[in-house]
């Protein structure tokens, strides 16, 4: 609690608590942009279109839309200070030449075309225009935080948001769960001397408690009911979703008590679908179904909403079938399923590969006149790529573009795994090519497909120089790309420009983790390079805390297949020095090296140590002890740990049955050998043997 109210008490009192590129580029786009002088020509194209939007109809106006396709930001502020006593002609001009101009009126471009309006003085317009832009930037963050940038540069020459604007922006900015900022806006108001009204106070709260600040919204509560305020079911709520954010299902419970036990705020729908959205975050679904049928039995029936979170629920735990049933409960009772609750089914049905099904789903979205989002189309491709089936998922996305639903980088993310999964990455590398056509910038991600699709299709060369041309797009590579290099370079034996990789890799400011250490000391280890790795082991332990024996077991694996059996027992050491828990791999590689060197005594004790200090041997365990047992002439041995291989629940292989064939062949025991074969056909159930080449 006091960790949050102290971060709301240094909140600063300008508009922009943050701040990005972005921002940064409008700001200066506004500072720096001086108007060019206007030609005869284009002054008169600005009176015939200020006469022109004063006519009825103007909107359909040809003339009107080929004068307008030509206007820059300066020549439509002119008009809308000429029409500056008719706000809502201007407003209405604002909204239509963003539209219709060919000058690309982005973001920053109608900031520009406020930040003149309000030069002008053309305050009622700008007012009126600013709650239009806040509107369009509900969706973005980057958008509403360069926009409130703006403003506050627009406040410091004098002008000021009314109280229709401060409203609009702070619902805003609750919708982006955005606390933080709506109460830095709220304190504005207050300084500014604006008599705030409830809708205010219970959107401040709301937006506190999305984003997560539920102590500080329990604190602004306690400060308005000081001012005679009174609580209500929309605060309540709120107050209930805010510790459900925070997993605080306990204090959400106390709330929803208390609103149990009131006369004037009572829990509803909204209340009760976010409890049990909470208890489904937890993994209680059993109780959040408990509360639905308490909810239907108080007289409060449950949403559209509240019967998507449950659907959503029972999918990420694979109850597809229970969730089918509650789709035919909702629709039973009248609640309509909308575009989210189809959305989440046909995902459910993907990730569990029904493909059918959820093409049959899509189709029953449609039929009830819901139109898919992007969402919805990339959980059809991507269950179509899982699947295999990147024909059907193109087709997806053919359906998608003609449909003017845009797809997004996701989208194609989705296409260019499935195409490498099946072994097509070329065809891959022209689909990114259609990205960037479409405006849309690759990301890491996009990048880390394509160079892992190359690598296992063997095209290093082709990796490399994708991985190469990341920097011309701005993408910069991360953690994944280089561990996907870093593992294919050291497979082909090429430990040397990973270990460049190292270097560049560090130079960006990414710390190489255990798995790429581990791989490079792998790589070098395969091309026999010991040296180097163990210079590379020691570099490693600078900078990672080593948390599994995995690294020292490529030692192990070293100085087992060179007969080092004293360098061995080194290494095992280590692993206990620095307080790693030995593995079976690490046991399996000691007992190889002690069977190599003829002592298959100590080979058989480390067995029994590794039973003593809980690590199950496995078939491989074993096998490497029965072969040597057997090269040893020690068949019956074999035979008695055979035994006690069964008894432990290890069941052997090919290989194993095999040594032990071999071995009673090679003494003469030819009818035992047929026994071992003829109880192998059984347990296979007749399947022949594979792996005849062991005997």
């Amino acid at each position: 609690m006091l960790t949050n109210t102290s971060r709301l008490v240094k909140i600063p009192f300008r508009f922009h608590v943050f701040k990005s590129p972005y921002m940064l580029f409008s700001v200066s786009l506004l500072s720096t942009h001086h108007p060019s002088k206007t030609t005869e020509s284009e002054e008169n194209s600005v009176y015939r279109v200020s006469s022109l939007i004063n006519k009825p109809d103007w909107v359909r106006n040809s003339t009107l839309k080929s004068l307008a396709s030509h206007l820059t930001p300066h020549d439509a502020a002119k008009i809308i200070e000429l029409n500056r006593t008719k706000v809502d002609v201007g407003v209405q001009f604002f909204k239509w030449i963003c539209k219709q101009s060919t000058y690309c009126y982005d973001t920053s471009s109608k900031i520009l075309l406020l930040h003149l309006i309000v030069s002008s003085k053309s305050y009622g317009v700008a007012h009126k225009a600013i709650i239009v832009l806040i509107k369009e930037c509900c969706e973005n963050q980057s958008e509403i935080l360069t926009l409130m940038e703006a403003l506050d540069e627009m406040r410091m020459d004098g002008f000021s948001l009314n109280y229709p604007c401060y409203c609009t922006l702070l619902m805003c900015l609750a919708k982006l769960d955005m606390g933080l900022a709506a109460f830095n806006v709220y304190k504005r108001m207050v300084s500014e001397g604006f008599c705030v009204c409830g809708i205010v106070y219970r959107t401040i709260i709301n937006a506190l408690c999305k984003s997560g600040f539920v102590q500080a919204a329990e604190m602004f509560v306690c400060r308005i009911l000081k001012f005679g305020f009174r609580l209500d079911s929309h605060i309540c709520t709120s107050m209930v979703l805010g510790y459900c954010r925070e997993k605080d299902l306990q204090e959400a419970h106390r709330v929803f008590d208390i609103m149990s036990k009131g006369d004037s705020y009572k829990p509803n729908s909204v209340t009760y679908t976010m409890l049990i959205h909470g208890l489904c975050e937890v993994d209680k679904s059993k109780e959040a179904f408990g509360l639905k049928e308490e909810m239907i039995n108080g007289g409060c029936q449950p949403s559209t909403r509240t019967y998507t979170v449950l659907i959503k629920a029972v999918c990420d735990v694979g109850l597809i079938d229970k969730a089918l049933s509650l789709l035919d409960e909702m629709v039973s009772k009248g609640c309509k399923p909308n575009v989210h609750t189809y959305t989440v089914l046909i995902d459910g049905l993907c990730r569990e590969g029904k493909m059918e099904e959820a093409h049959g789903m899509f189709h029953r979205m449609l039929e009830e006149r819901l139109f898919p989002g992007t969402i919805t189309y990339n959980s059809l491709i991507n269950g179509y790529c899982k699947e295999g089936q990147v024909i059907s998922a193109l087709e997806v996305l053919a359906v998608m573009e003609k449909r003017n639903c845009r797809p997004n980088i996701r989208t194609y993310n989705e296409l260019i795994e499935g195409l490498c999964r099946v072994n097509e990455s070329d065809k891959a590398a022209l689909l990114l090519r259609k990205v960037v056509e479409n405006g849309l910038l690759p990301n890491e991600v996009t990048y880390n497909i394509m160079i892992d699709g190359f690598c296992r299709e063997g095209q290093l060369d082709i990796a490399l120089k994708m991985f190469s041309s990341m920097n011309s797009l701005g993408v910069e590579p991360d953690n994944n790309t280089f561990t996907i290099l870093f593992d294919q370079l050291c497979k082909q034996e090429r430990p040397e420009l990973a270990n460049g990789l190292l270097g560049l890799m560090e130079k960006k400011g990414i710390s190489p983790d255990e798995v790429m250490f581990t791989a490079l000391i792998d790589g070098f280890c395969k091309v026999g390079k010991l040296g180097d790795a163990l210079l590379l082991f020691e570099r490693m332990l600078e900078t990672v805390f080593l948390t599994s024996p995995h690294t020292l077991n490529l030692f192990l694996d070293v100085f087992c297949k060179e007969n080092k059996l004293k360098e061995q027992y080194a290494v095992f050491g280590k692993i206990i020095k620095y307080g790693l828990v030995p593995s079976v791999v690490t046991y399996t590689t000691l007992i190889d090296g002690l069977c190599r060197a003829g002592n298959v005594t100590a080979s058989l004790n480390m067995l029994d140590l590794m039973k003593r200090v809980s690590c199950a041997p496995n078939v491989y365990t074993y096998t490497i002890l029965l072969n040597s047992l057997c090269q040893n002439g020690r068949i019956e041995e074999a035979e008695t740990l055979l035994s006690d291989m069964l008894n432990s629940g290890v069941s052997p292989n090919y290989v194993t049955y095999a040594v032990l064939v071999k071995a009673h062949i090679n003494v003469g025991r030819f009818e035992r050998a047929l026994d071992i074969l003829n109880d192998v056909k059984k347990e296979h159930n007749g399947n022949t043997i594979r792996g005849s080449n062991y005997f």
